[in-house]
């Protein structure tokens, strides 16, 4: 980390090719992956209750809102790719931002990509086992393919990318579509015993942190258009269009599916089984059941790519910064893609896939990740104080930050009081970073062999992948 950048003097400069469209479903196609069709099972499987998983959903959306619209200020006064990353390196310094891109190196994406794959591969197993659950190992076999083939795309053309993100998205929202009519029609013809003692459960304070985990996960993805704001065209307009055109949509949809969901799938089967829409398939469209596993997995695909795309550019980001291997700085002289970054996050992720336990990776990342998204919010209400005169296109009222800060709060601290063990490895975890931070970047009298050493690799990667420095017009200052 923080290599000398000696090996080449050619630089590319990123073209903004992301219209508002593509941002839009940027958006829906990262939050609308694996949540929405795998996570119902765990708000319901946290609380026993069919109102409280639905009114834990409504108010899933409006938190992620909230975050949306902290965002938008930090994206439009912050104009640099790298979310998070950038956010905190501007209002706190380098030592910050470095754990946060160390925890999304080692834990948040490489988990969120194999949460979705694994999600992936289980509905396209799902039709060839109707009657038990799939074998593991297909599962994270298919799982593995689909990183594969994403990467290797991701890697080929932005464009290309692009395009697979609206086609699959434009496929999950179809899909939604005709799962939320046909459960409406289904309670319409007098379906609606699932829906009696709505709001009988046994749950705690802790069990409900778990299951807003399990919502939240869903929306996940409300803030990636901010790690690609460098490749956004008129980003000070069409950042905050794109946000509140996809998160009331997202929102809608979720709430109605889950209605769906909770009327034909009986509480003790959504406890059993994770895979919620192949059974509401199972019930409903009895020949034509398959296509629901097969339009989970459409959605699942484009969800991967779109996590996969953002990735790559946050890796990128923090190696042009010094706090990761210059090579991940690398894009392609024409193609203007990061391979170099996009090999690296696909191989982490493919680590990940040794478990297959979907709601164990959820909760093991989530504390980590809120985290950091907390503290890019307090980091923009820092800059608020410290540079009142930073250029703010869009400044959000303090009421905003202040509830999703309090909402944060809760999804942090009473999980690590629950489960502590957790807790403690995503800690130990964020600190090794501090080590590896004083050794790797800001040690500069590093022997003659280490950089010796380090543009050997660079030269190598640079030959091999056909890819020059990225220019950046934005740095992050502190």
């Amino acid at each position: 980390m923080g290599e000398e950048t000696h090996a080449g003097d050619e630089k590319v400069t990123l073209k903004r090719k992301i219209t508002l469209f593509n941002g839009v479903g940027i958006i829906i196609g990262t939050i609308i992956g694996s949540g929405i069709f795998i996570s119902p099972a765990g708000v319901f499987l946290y609380t026993g209750s069919v109102a409280a998983s639905l009114i834990i959903w409504l108010v899933c959306g409006l938190l992620s809102t909230l975050g949306a619209l902290c965002y938008a200020e930090l994206g439009t006064s912050i104009m640099r790719s790298g979310g998070d990353y950038a956010y905190i390196y501007a209002a706190f310094g380098p030592l910050p931002a470095f754990l946060r891109m160390w925890i999304a190196l080692l834990i948040i994406r490489p988990t969120t990509q194999a949460i979705v794959a694994l999600t992936f591969g289980h509905y396209v197993v799902k039709p060839f086992f109707p009657e038990c659950d799939p074998p593991q190992n297909a599962v994270r076999l298919l799982a593995a393919v689909c990183l594969c083939i994403l990467t290797a795309i991701n890697c080929i053309s932005v464009r290309w990318t692009m395009r697979i993100q609206d086609v699959f998205t434009t496929s999950k929202l179809l899909a939604l579509v005709v799962i939320i009519i046909s459960g409406i029609y289904y309670m319409c013809i007098g379906h609606t015993e699932n829906f009696e003692d709505a709001f009988k459960g046994e749950y705690s304070a802790g069990q409900v942190a778990l299951a807003f985990y399990s919502g939240l996960f869903a929306f996940g993805g409300w803030n990636y258009l901010n790690f690609v704001t460098e490749e956004l065209q008129d980003p000070y307009k069409n950042l905050p269009r794109a946000i509140w055109i996809a998160m009331p949509m997202v929102t809608i949809i979720y709430v109605m599916a889950n209605l769906a969901y909770f009327a034909v799938v009986s509480k003790m089967e959504m406890m059993s089984n994770p895979a919620v829409a192949a059974i509401f398939g199972d019930r409903l469209f009895g020949g034509w059941s398959w296509m629901i596993p097969v339009f989970v997995a459409l959605s699942t695909f484009g969800g991967v790519n779109g996590v996969l795309f953002t990735s790559a550019r946050l890796f990128a980001t923090g190696a042009q910064e010094g706090h990761m291997p210059a090579f991940f700085s690398l894009f392609h002289i024409e193609k203007q893609t990061p391979i170099p970054s996009l090999i690296f996050t696909c191989f982490f992720s493919l680590l990940m896939l040794t478990t297959s336990n979907v709601f164990a990776l959820i909760n093991y990342f989530s504390q980590t990740l809120w985290l950091s998204v907390g503290a890019s919010v307090v980091g923009m209400l820092w800059l608020r104080r410290t540079r009142p005169d930073m250029s703010r296109p869009i400044k959000v009222n303090l009421a905003i930050p202040f509830l999703f800060l309090i909402a944060i709060g809760c999804l942090v601290i009473i999980p690590a009081i629950t489960q502590p063990i957790d807790t403690a490895i995503g800690l130990a975890i964020l600190l090794s970073g501090i080590p590896v931070y004083y050794l790797c970047v800001r040690w500069k009298s590093k022997p003659a062999s280490y950089h010796t050493f380090s543009g050997c690799i660079l030269r190598f990667l640079q030959n091999l992948c056909s890819c020059i420095y990225l220019d950046s017009s934005e740095k992050i200052s502190s």
